[in-house]
C-alpha cells in the first residue's frame, strides 16, 4: 500500500537562504523500556548521545550469509549496471547498492528480523517502515570518504521527511578499525539541526551519491560542532551494529589500508512521520532512495 501524508509546516527550513543552526524540537526516544529489548540505561544513552552500539547483532551463520551475498552482488554485472548501484568514477569500484531489502532475499530477511525491527519500534515509539536500505563498500586502498552531514537534512529537503523521527541501523560486515574508515559521530549533535545554504539542483541525487554537494554543512559550523560535541570513532567487530538518530552529524574517512570495510545500512522511519512532498527540492528522489510505500513492517 502506498500512502502520502498531507503537507505539513516546515519545522526545519534548509537550502532556502543562509546557513543557520536550529534547536531540534520534540523527543529523541519515543518509546519506553517496557516496549522492547533496550533497557532504560541504553535508551537514555541514545537520547543523550544520539547512538548506541550492539556488540553482536547477527549470528556467525547469518554473518557468513550476509558476507557471501555482499560478494555476489558486487560481482554481478547486472547489479553493477542497475541505477541503484553507485560506482566510483575514478576507480570504478562499487560504492553503494541501494534497495537491497527488495532485491536480495538475504538482506530482506535481516531488514525484517524482529530483533532489528523491535529496537527501531522501541526508539521511535510506533510502527515503522523502511525508508531506505543499502550496502556500502570501502575496499582496501580505494574506499572513498563520506563527508560530514546529517541524513535527516537530505531526507527532509529531498524526500519530504517531516521530522527527524527515524533511526538508522548499520550492521558491520567486516571488522571496523580506527584506521579503515569507520563511522564517526559527533555525540549530542542530533539535538541541533544545521540548515544548509544553497538550493537543491535538479536530479541532485545523480551526483550527490558519488560526491556530496548540496546539504553539506559549512566548515565553520562543523568546526563549532566538533569543538562543542567532540568526535566518537566507532570501532567494532563484524556482526556488530550501530543504531543512530537520523539527525546525527556523522562522516567516515577514506580507506587507504589493505583492510576493506563494508556494512548494510537500513533506515526505519515512524509511520507517523511518513514522507510528504520535498521541502527543498523540485521533486522527490526515486523510490529506491526514499520509499513512498509507508506500509508498516509486520
Amino acid at each position: 500500500m502506498t500512502t502520502t501524508a498531507p503537507s505539513l509546516t516546515d519545522l526545519y527550513p534548509t537550502r532556502q537562504g543562509a546557513a543557520q543552526v536550529l534547536r531540534r524540537g520534540g523527543d529523541v526516544v519515543h518509546g519506553r523500556a517496557a516496549d522492547g529489548p533496550l533497557d532504560q540505561a541504553v535508551l537514555t544513552h541514545f537520547a543523550e548521545r544520539g547512538y548506541l552500539t550492539i556488540d553482536q547483532l547477527v549470528t556467525p551463520d547469518e554473518l557468513r550469509s550476509l558476507q557471501d551475498e555482499l560478494r555476489r552482488l558486487s560481482a554481478d554485472p547486472e547489479v553493477r549496471a542497475d541505477e541503484r548501484t553507485i560506482i566510483e568514477a575514478k576507480s570504478q569500484e562499487v560504492r553503494s547498492i541501494f534497495e537491497v531489502h527488495r532485491t536480495s532475499e538475504v538482506f530482506r530477511r535481516i531488514a525484517h528480523d524482529p530483533k532489528v525491527v523491535q529496537r527501531a519500534r522501541q526508539i521511535l515509539g510506533s510502527d515503522v517502515y523502511i525508508h531506505q536500505s543499502r550496502v556500502n563498500f570501502k575496499p582496501g586502498f580505494e574506499g572513498k570518504e563520506f563527508s560530514w552531514h546529517s541524513d535527516f537534512e537530505t531526507w527532509h529537503a529531498e524526500d519530504g521527511m517531516p521530522e527527524p523521527r527515524a533511526v538508522s541501523l548499520s550492521i558491520s560486515l567486516t571488522d571496523n578499525y580506527s584506521f579503515n574508515g569507520p563511522l564517526m559521530i559527533m555525540p549530542g549533535s542530533h539535538r541541533e539541526f544545521i540548515a544548509c545554504a544553497g538550493a537543491t539542483p535538479d536530479d541532485n541525487y545523480k551526483t550527490s551519491l558519488v560526491m556530496q554537494g548540496a546539504g553539506t554543512p559549512d566548515r565553520e559550523t562543523l568546526t563549532e560542532f566538533a569543538d562543542r560535541y567532540g568526535i566518537d570513532v566507532l570501532e567494532g567487530r563484524a556482526g556488530g551494529a550501530i543504531m543512530f538518530d537520523s539527525n546525527c552529524m556523522h562522516a567516515s574517512n577514506g580507506n587507504v589500508t589493505p583492510f576493506s570495510r563494508s556494512n548494510i545500512f537500513i533506515v526505519y522511519n515512524s509511520v507517523e512521520n511518513a514522507c510528504v512532498e520535498p521541502y527543498a527540492a523540485p521533486s522527490p528522489r526515486p523510490a529506491f532512495l526514499g520509499s513512498r510505500d509507508h506500509s508498516p513492517l509486520g
